[in-house]
């Protein structure tokens, strides 16, 4: 089952919650809603040939993400509505349609209430992010994980001077989504998505739920989150499917996670942590990135700015871990144009000292006008070792375009 038709009642039912809302909203305030977001064609090509018999060189795509806005009550009421829709030429499971965010704000005084399917970002550093937990990775969009689906939740936020805490609900669990037979940069033996288990009895209904406190001191921002609930991130076990061949069954196991990030600006420097700590079922687990970036201001006629980073990833479990980051070193570089077409370039590298495996990454964006918007990057592996969690994927370096019109 493609990913696009495994998404069509939860699609239903979210529409179906804002109709409600929308006509509400309509009945508060005759004040027209704002529609915004962006269309846009992508390319990617694949220069070496794959791995896999099924996979293809390269592959184009359609993506769609509009979105209404609209606020009454001097902005203490407010809706929005950003659906999500890809439809790719070659990978059926990268076709797929998600509602990003739909939900409704309520602001009595102190307090912020937030109902519906949304997006909420954790987190300080630039090439991995511990902490963020809330939504659920949408893995087929990008390989940097920066993608994420919609999450169903219910949001409480208590804004003081010293900062703010935040309660969350989350009572719909989203799975994550895989790359299928035909898609490049997966597993070596494909995920089957249709036949995921849990560790709770209550599946994908089991009820989550998390805290987060944000506050500052001097240059200092802080924050500390616990999150209880179904795991985002799933063990692949393998399994016989009826045909008899070995298919990877997404797991998704119950965990405890207590988080911490920490962002402090020191003139030129930028330092940065993230840590967490996880448990699940008896055993625990810690891991952690940090680094700094600094910045050299002005260092052209132009007024360009380069700023120049360094991260470390540590996790515990060593090369037991199912990631990539158990001890790995990120250098990087930030090229900031400060010109009329907000022009920034990216470039960064990672090295495994486990597996001596190499990576680097090149991302280039430029606006044309105020409509046009050119992305493009660069992905490249080196030297993957055969026991590396990223060695199904050693032979995907790629080059991506992503040419969007915004309104």
């Amino acid at each position: 089952m493609s990913t696009l038709s495994k998404n069509y009642s939860y699609v239903c039912l979210v529409i179906g919650f804002l109709l409600q809302t929308l006509l509400h909203a309509v009945h508060a305030d005759n004040t027209s809603g704002v529609w915004s977001g962006y269309i846009s064609g992508q390319g990617r090509s694949f220069w070496q040939s794959p791995q896999f018999s099924d996979q293809r060189d390269g592959d184009l795509s359609l993506a769609f993400e509009p979105e209404y806005y609209k606020q009454w009550n001097d902005g203490l009421r407010a809706i929005t509505f950003s659906p999500f829709v890809r439809l790719d030429s070659t990978d059926p499971e990268r076709s797929h349609v998600d509602i990003r965010e739909a939900h409704y704000l309520h602001v009595v005084g102190d307090w912020e209430w937030r109902v519906g399917v949304a997006k909420v970002f954790w987190g300080v550093t630039e090439s991995q992010h511990l902490v963020d937990i809330i939504n659920q990775t949408d893995l087929v969009e990008n390989l940097d994980t920066e993608d994420k689906l919609g999450q169903p939740m219910i949001e409480t936020t208590w804004l003081k001077d010293w900062g703010a805490l935040q309660f969350y609900i989350l009572p719909g669990f989203r799975e994550r989504t895989f790359p299928g037979r035909k898609g490049r940069l997966r597993t070596g033996i494909v995920v089957d998505t249709d036949e995921e288990e849990f560790e709770s009895g209550a599946e994908e209904r089991h009820v989550d739920w998390a805290l987060r406190l944000k506050t500052q001191f001097g240059p200092v921002d802080l924050g500390i989150s616990h999150f209880n609930g179904t795991s985002r991130a799933p063990e692949l076990r393998p399994t016989l499917n009826s045909a008899g061949g070995i298919e990877l069954i997404p797991y998704y196991g119950l965990i405890d996670q207590t988080g911490l990030d920490l962002q402090a600006i020191l003139g030129n420097w930028t330092w940065k942590l993230e840590s967490i700590l996880q448990t699940k079922k008896g055993r625990d687990f810690t891991a952690a990135v940090g680094g700094f970036e600094y910045t050299f201001y002005g260092v052209s006629e132009s007024g360009a700015d380069l700023g120049v980073l360094s991260e470390y990833h540590f996790d515990d479990r060593k090369q037991d871990a199912p990631v990539g980051f158990q001890d790995d070193i990120f250098l990087g570089m930030r090229y900031v144009l400060n010109d009329a077409q907000d022009t920034e370039i990216l470039v960064g590298g990672f090295y495994d000292f486990d597996y001596s495996s190499k990576s680097v990454r090149v991302e280039l964006q430029r606006r044309f006008s105020d409509s046009w918007k050119l992305e493009s990057e660069l992905q490249m592996f080196s030297d993957v070792a055969g026991d590396d969690p990223l060695r199904t994927i050693r032979r995907d370096d790629y080059f991506q375009f992503d040419l969007a019109y915004y309104f």
